[in-house]
């Protein structure tokens, strides 16, 4: 079975909260991005083992915690330009 890696996917991973506006605001986003885009979106719960470890390794003020293929990437509302160019600059044209 091929990974994202194999088929150029970006992996994005969202740390999230329960009522947090900005991790809505992020999963709509992705939502949209990802009909244009090869992404797989992962998203994981702030309290998981897993979040947390995250969380304690970034260090960030607020949530949603956005890592792009395990890199971080931001935190807070989701920088939907600075994204699109990141996605753009790693698909190359005609794969979209």
């Amino acid at each position: 079975m091929p990974t994202p890696r194999d088929t150029g996917d970006a992996v994005i991973t969202v740390v999230h909260t329960v009522a947090c506006h900005y991790c809505a605001d992020a999963r709509a986003a992705l939502d949209e991005l990802s009909g244009q885009y090869r992404l797989r979106v992962d998203y994981i719960d702030a309290t998981s083992p897993a979040g947390l470890g995250l969380l304690t390794r970034h260090r960030v003020p607020m949530f949603p915690l956005v890592l792009v293929d395990g890199q971080f990437f931001s935190y807070g509302r989701l920088p939907r330009g600075k994204l699109r160019r990141q996605l753009e600059a790693r698909q190359p044209a005609g794969t979209r």
